[in-house]
């Protein structure tokens, strides 16, 4: 196995011949994946401070590249919600070539890792720290979605996890009813649809019918559209802002905090996924692997991308089994671009609210979350240290503390 450390699992299996019919169960169930990862791609953009097109960018340049390179079968990479905190804070200091840079950067910090061959060890980080810190994360998530959940008429809204829930309740009275109700049917529907289809996406059937809906009838309520503008169909040559010492030195910080938080979540993910499939992956190989894919997603406009936890394990129940599954839902994402990017603006803000309250609720990860405090008493420390910690202060330097 040694020999094969840094050998991509797509050539491994390459070589030892893939079936006809594990082609046509990966290709099917890329496109699964790419219609499940277009709402919150887009979704996991705006709420970290950018334009909607670079979470697409992310999951169709990041994710090629993570699917080519992966020491996994079946990893989807992409934009997540675990970097939402950790990006607007970037953006909001450093602007958004700011951000460009430091997911660059970022990108060759994790590959490092991997070359270093600490991927064998970062996945053995105590699991009350990890459901602490991801709890913490779904926490600010949330909050960040009240603004556009309730459709509340906020120019901006204060960074600071507590001020900003005094703005929100100085404001709760002019509350737009008809956001409110797009908001919780997008809920309602996502988290319910399941009864109806398991294949279909209850998040995908949520956006449609909002977005119909605020068409036809010219609801008022915010879009894409009214806050962003167009949504390009095409994606930009490479191009990488003026670097030089000055600046690397001033984002060297957040660009740590990246690169731990994407290896960290990219080797849980591939855990996850040995475990559904009876897989090994290569762990050292992922980390190289997703540094490409950030090196990528930096120089095409992209934000940072890591293991989709949420994706993987779609990917996984519709039959993936190779990287080919991961190819096919970047290249899907990259023909919706392409296609129906006139149609992706009119999506009101209200339901990719709703969609990533969705998305907090699964990464609170409560029922954990209840069982680590009635463990042990050292666990219980760590948990709620970390969860306040992330919650409360500035999540860069307590992921560089980490």
């Amino acid at each position: 196995m040694k020999n094969k450390e840094f050998v991509p699992k797509l050539f491994s299996l390459w070589q030892g011949g893939i079936s006809r019919s594990q082609w046509g169960r990966d290709v099917m169930s890329g496109v699964i994946v790419g219609i499940v990862a277009l709402p919150l791609a887009i979704a996991f953009a705006i709420a970290s401070g950018v334009s909607p097109e670079k979470g697409l960018i992310t999951a169709i340049v990041a994710g090629l590249v993570i699917s080519v390179l992966s020491g996994s079968r079946v990893q989807i990479g992409g934009p997540t919600g675990a970097f939402i905190i950790i990006v607007f804070g970037i953006v909001q200091e450093h602007g958004v070539d700011g951000l460009t840079i430091a997911t660059f950067m970022a990108g060759f910090l994790i590959m490092g890792l991997g070359f270093l061959k600490l991927g064998n060890y970062l996945k053995f980080i105590p699991y009350p720290l990890i459901v602490g810190f991801t709890s913490g994360i779904a926490v600010v998530i949330f909050s960040t979605q009240i603004k556009d959940f309730f459709g509340l008429p906020l120019e901006s809204v204060p960074a600071d996890f507590t001020q900003k829930w005094n703005v929100y309740f100085q404001h709760i009275h002019s509350l737009n009813w008809i956001a409110l109700a797009i908001a919780l049917g997008t809920v309602i529907i996502a988290t319910q649809f399941y009864r109806i289809s398991k294949r279909i996406p209850g998040s995908l059937v949520a956006i449609v019918l909002a977005t119909f809906v605020v068409y036809q009838f010219d609801l008022p309520v915010d879009t894409i559209e009214s806050r962003f503008g167009e949504i390009p169909n095409r994606i930009a040559m490479p191009h990488l802002p003026t670097i030089n010492f000055e600046i690397i030195q001033s984002l060297i910080e957040p660009a740590i905090a990246i690169a731990l938080l994407g290896a960290i979540e990219s080797l849980l993910s591939a855990v996850v996924a040995d475990g559904m499939i009876g897989g090994k992956h290569r762990s050292n190989m992922e980390l190289v692997a997703q540094g490409v894919g950030n090196v990528f997603s930096g120089l095409f406009g992209g934000i940072p991308a890591t293991g989709a936890i949420a994706r993987t394990a779609t990917n996984v129940k519709n039959g993936g089994r190779t990287p080919i599954a991961g190819i096919v839902h970047a290249l899907f994402l990259l023909l919706i671009m392409l296609m129906f990017a006139p149609i992706a603006k009119l999506i009101p803000l209200a339901s990719l609210a709703g969609i990533l309250v969705v998305v907090a609720y699964h990464m609170s990860e409560w029922r954990n979350f209840r069982d680590l405090l009635r463990s042990n008493r050292m666990d219980a420390i760590v948990l709620l240290t970390t969860f306040f910690l992330t919650v409360f202060f500035d999540l860069i330097l307590f992921s560089n503390q980490v």
